[in-house]
């Protein structure tokens, strides 16, 4: 999985009014969970837009003042409610021997036949919780639609790897083809054709 590099600077008052400080600075206080103590540190709010505001699945190493650097995934985004303005943000550490959580997006592949014939992809699970060591965590899942004709889904269970565990029930729906209605309007209507009673012979 890729990483991206956040450079921040330990945070020696996590009060309100140094919280608020640092908000009107610019800046984002932030938490790394999962060492022996909780890391407060907080960074430039640009420094999040790569990590943030993208589809994709992310590690990230944080580089604090003293040369301290730490492995890490995004746990909790905190945004505000109208601005949007990213208000905090929980970390959690990584450790190569140790199995963590998080979320990776689905990526469809191929071309499906129900598609082709008018029915309409549906993707009912744009991101799947997956568990596995960091070293294991893939980019994305990918859901290869070939198969699909109209009506039919892809579960879980399709995007199965012994890397890692799929956090979700077996019967689980990544995506679908559904019938379109125009589609089903034009099998009707050939349907109706096909009981209609064969028309007189011009003479």
């Amino acid at each position: 999985m890729k990483s991206i590099t956040i450079k921040g600077s330990e945070r020696e008052s996590v009060g309100k009014v140094a919280t608020k400080a640092l908000r009107n600075a610019g800046a984002v206080p932030c938490v790394l969970y999962g060492g022996d103590q909780p890391v407060h540190f907080s960074a430039d709010e640009r420094a999040f837009k790569t990590l943030v505001y993208t589809p994709n699945a992310h590690t990230v190493v944080i580089e604090v003042e003293g040369g301290k650097s730490y492995n890490a995934v995004l746990q909790d985004i905190q945004v505000h409610p109208v601005s949007d303005k990213i208000l905090h943000l929980d970390f959690y550490q990584l450790f190569d021997n140790k199995e963590v959580t998080m979320e990776v997006p689905v990526r469809i592949i191929g071309t499906s036949p129900g598609v082709l014939l008018g029915g309409v992809l549906r993707l009912n699970s744009r991101k799947l919780k997956v568990k596995a060591l960091p070293a294991n965590l893939p980019d994305f899942l990918d859901a290869d639609i070939s198969p699909l004709e109209m009506g039919n889904k892809i579960y879980v269970t399709a995007l199965a790897n012994e890397k890692y565990k799929i956090l979700h029930p077996d019967n689980t729906v990544v995506c679908q083809v559904r019938i379109s209605r125009a589609a089903m309007k034009a099998a009707q209507e050939a349907a109706k054709a096909a009981k209609a009673p064969a028309g007189k012979k011009k003479k």
